[in-house]
């Protein structure tokens, strides 16, 4: 919208010619994303605690989690609601990829508003039931595949790219559609699972979409793309835009999520981030870099999935609870300190991700 504006004022002001600038957009979509989250959430904390739209928590759980019932859930709506803005604020409307990303986005937040609504509102402990909810999610997410795999105008598009081999490229055709959507359902129900601490999913998140942004920014560009040998994507630049707004609204919304939590983001957030990262790294083709960087909530799945595999084939339990951030505390670990941990491994992950640019 106001890139709109100061194309229509550059004539009268040149000056105004600095917002084409990517960079400069990027920045601002930050800064406005984590001012809408600090203005916005006390007064949607506060609302949602008159609405006592709290927390519920498992009896089976650590005991130190009894003290965090009622506490104001399905906070994520703060983060999309900041996310949403600032995209529509500072990103080029035209790009394609901008909607996707915004679009699918904001369904799967439908979905997981959905599931706290009935959990909370309604107070259904069964929420959204899982048939409907991963059919939605299948829905959605083969949604953004086929439009994907139908606008791809370039082979690369469709190519799943192998980091650190600069040579194996393995064309997809239409199982691009099966990848892409394995990718989008997959991250968002990994980012749900990792969201059991206070604070333990959205830093992870803030960090991986930061990441994914400079992948955005570089296979944007042909030059740099073609200097570090990685996919080019005509238009995936502008979807920094959109990455800054994940940064942005998840530190903003970090503020308040922080230990000990006066909100939690409940599913609304984390199915929608989730499936943020997932189309993120499938229009950059880095399905395999976001595994890396998002090793943190790889872990947390495979946790769930050896758990429920292990008690039904052998009766017993691997881990003293699923997913594996409650097997810690069960272990003695304090909240805080399993949570630091882990975006302590992150940012290592992060890192290692970002390091594929030049191991090549």
């Amino acid at each position: 919208m106001l890139l709109l504006l100061a194309e229509y004022l550059q004539q009268f002001y040149k000056g105004f010619g600095v917002f084409q600038y990517l960079t400069l957009r990027g920045i601002l979509s930050v800064l406005t994303a984590l001012a809408l989250s600090l203005w916005l959430g006390p007064w949607m904390i506060r609302t949602l605690q008159i609405r006592q739209i709290g927390q519920a928590v498992r009896h089976d759980g650590p005991q130190s989690h009894l003290s965090k019932k009622g506490t104001p859930t399905m906070g994520g709506a703060l983060i999309l609601t900041a996310i949403a803005i600032s995209t529509l604020l500072w990103a080029d409307w035209s790009n394609r990829y901008v909607w996707v990303v915004l679009v699918v986005t904001l369904l799967f937040g439908a979905i997981g508003w959905v599931d706290d609504y009935r959990k909370v509102i309604e107070k259904n402990s069964r929420g959204l039931p899982s048939r409907w909810k991963y059919f939605w999610q299948s829905v959605f997410g083969l949604g953004a595949a086929i439009f994907l795999y139908m606008t791809a105008s370039t082979p690369v598009e469709t190519t799943l790219i192998v980091p650190m081999l600069k040579n194996v490229e393995i064309p997809l055709g239409i199982f691009f559609v099966v990848l892409t959507y394995f990718v989008i359902v997959g991250s968002s129900n990994a980012v749900n699972l990792t969201d059991g601490l206070d604070g333990l999913a959205i830093m992870p998140t803030v960090m991986v979409g930061g990441a994914l942004g400079i992948f955005c920014y570089l296979s944007g560009n042909v030059k740099f793309a073609e200097y570090l040998l990685i996919p080019s994507v005509p238009g995936a630049g502008e979807l920094i835009v959109f990455c800054a707004a994940i940064v942005g609204a998840g530190l903003g919304f970090l503020w308040f999520n922080t230990y000990p939590a006066q909100v939690f983001m409940g599913d609304v957030g984390a199915l929608a981030l989730g499936a943020a990262l997932g189309t993120l790294a499938v229009i950059v083709r880095q399905e395999i870099v976001l595994f890396i960087m998002g090793g943190v909530f790889v872990m947390e799945t495979l946790s769930v999935v050896i758990q429920v595999a292990s008690f039904k084939l052998t009766g017993k339990r691997v881990f003293r609870m699923a997913p594996i951030h409650h097997h810690f505390e069960l272990k003695g670990w304090p909240e805080p300190r399993v949570i630091v941990r882990f975006w302590i491994i992150t940012v290592i992950l992060v890192l290692i991700g970002l390091a594929t640019l030049k191991l090549r």
